[in-house]
């Protein structure tokens, strides 16, 4: 049985990574202004920050069900026996409503997983898709290593206002930091899904601080090897700079620092941080 391995495009993968490990990358729409682009081909994320600076209007769309049909019949004319399709969080995309549509569309058995994740984290459950297949695993068993990875993935959130995810819709639980935002720097996680607080920190140096301790607790708690990413948006220097220092309390030669992908960057604006770690 060949298993083939999809995600989208939200999940922050390096598309040379994303080849190597042989997963297929759906895209999302981003819309500027009055022209729509697709994510991975001709918007970047810098397109997307410049824009926010310049209050142009930023907004995306879930790839539809007859893009995600066309890529799994792709698959399917290639040899591909089943499909694996994991995704970010239903509770702030429609992708994965899309992909279920696709899947009851088209003669290849397609299973998708909500991994109720957003980011690097449903990119660190593809990759764990990716080596159970390569393992010789099952479908089944390439679901299941999807879904343990994104149940154990922590994604730490550092934003500078909440200000964009309150415009795209995607705040969730954080809501309730809205009235104190100008007082505090909110360090937001994923639970259930949803972007919820964590923590209200004063200034945003004691803020990445606070991100970086939890990111090492986070591993501590891990009883083996794990994925660890920085991504960020219009602010590398920052990124490197907790990178490395993360590296250095982890023992790590190095941590991967990434600009996060245009369609989650124009829902958190620029100058966010994220740290996501996820078990093996």
């Amino acid at each position: 049985m060949t298993v083939a391995v999809v995600t989208d495009s939200t999940a922050s993968l390096d598309p040379d990574d994303a080849a190597r490990e042989g997963i297929t990358v759906v895209p999302t729409t981003v819309i500027i202004g009055a022209r729509v682009y697709t994510e991975g081909v001709d918007v970047t994320s810098h397109m997307i920050a410049d824009a926010l600076a310049d209050n142009v209007p930023v907004s995306t769309s879930r790839p539809s069900p007859e893009t995600f049909q066309a890529v799994y019949r792709a698959l399917a004319s290639t040899g591909v026996d089943e499909i694996v399709s994991v995704h970010i969080s239903s509770k702030v995309s429609g992708t994965v409503d899309a992909a279920r549509l696709a899947a009851d569309r088209v003669d290849v058995p397609v299973r998708v997983v909500d991994t109720m994740q957003v980011g690097l984290a449903t990119g660190f459950a593809a990759g764990a898709a990716a080596r159970a297949r390569d393992a010789g695993g099952t479908a089944e068993e390439v679901e299941a290593a999807a879904v343990a990875s994104a149940r154990s993935a922590r994604v730490l959130l550092y934003v500078d206002t909440l200000e964009y995810l309150r415009r795209g819709g995607r705040i969730g639980r954080a809501a309730a930091l809205i009235g104190s935002a100008l007082a505090v720097k909110p360090i937001l996680t994923l639970e259930d899904g949803e972007v919820t607080p964590l923590e209200k920190v004063r200034t945003s140096s004691k803020a990445l601080a606070r991100v970086e301790a939890l990111a090492v607790e986070a591993v501590r708690g891990y009883a083996g090897d794990y994925d660890i990413g920085v991504l960020h948006l219009a602010s590398e220097p920052v990124a490197v700079r907790v990178a490395q220092s993360l590296a250095q309390q982890l023992d790590r030669p190095e941590i991967p620092v990434d600009e996060v992908g245009a369609d989650i960057g124009a829902h958190v604006g620029p100058g966010m941080i994220a740290v996501t770690v996820s078990a093996r």
